[in-house]
């Protein structure tokens, strides 16, 4: 996993997207008094040096909490996708899962999904092949955002939020510190599909 810049305040990016989606803040990439006082407190509690400065051990820490499962199957691709619905629109696992199921799948096709207000939720388990890449579902994970097209429906687009965007980031490296040989890839890359309208493989080559 690539090593996370330290960040304080003043710092402004992604990597403070990534920290206030993971302390569950407003995610505005800017990091002012209420992002300090919110490492201040993680800090306190983890009994980490309280200094409201986001270093290697708080970060280690903060992208460590909230446990993922890990599967015990070979991981060598970490495969992102879109919903392909309209922008806006929110939908949840259990739509994904009923569409999927019409389809003819045993459950959803993913294992995470991501709604529109950067929350993270679970799809199919990990340790069951997935259903979302022809011919790489076997050793992959498949993460899914909500959105993907414009009103009409069809036309791609990247509608990610931003705090879908920093969810996504801070999903995808913890991810590759379980599986720190598994390369990220967009859908598109296997498929003569537009999803996840937007150049995954090249945005997220250096997590």
């Amino acid at each position: 996993m690539a090593t996370m810049e330290t960040i304080k305040i003043g710092s402004k990016g992604d990597a403070v997207k990534t920290l206030q989606t993971a302390l569950h803040l407003m995610v505005d990439g800017k990091f002012g008094r209420i992002t300090e006082e919110a490492v201040r407190d993680f800090q306190k509690r983890n009994n980490l040096k309280v200094d409201g400065i986001v270093g290697e051990k708080t970060w280690e820490k903060i992208l460590s909490d909230e446990k993922l499962k890990k599967t015990k199957r070979y991981i060598k691709e970490i495969i992102v996708h879109c919903s392909a619905t309209r922008i806006g629109r929110d939908y949840t696992v259990e739509n994904i899962r009923n569409w999927h199921k019409q389809r003819g799948f045993s459950d959803i096709g993913y294992h995470y999904v991501i709604y529109r207000d950067g929350s993270v939720h679970e799809g199919r388990d990990v340790n069951i092949i997935g259903a979302h890449c022809v011919n790489h579902n076997s050793y992959s994970i498949g993460v899914c955002y909500i959105g993907g097209c414009k009103m009409d429906g069809h036309s791609p687009a990247d509608t990610r939020t931003e705090e879908q965007k920093a969810a996504l980031i801070t999903l995808l490296r913890k991810l590759k510190q379980m599986y720190p040989y598994a390369k990220i890839h967009g859908h598109r890359d296997f498929a003569n599909k537009a999803c996840p309208s937007f150049d995954a493989t090249k945005e997220y080559a250096n997590i």
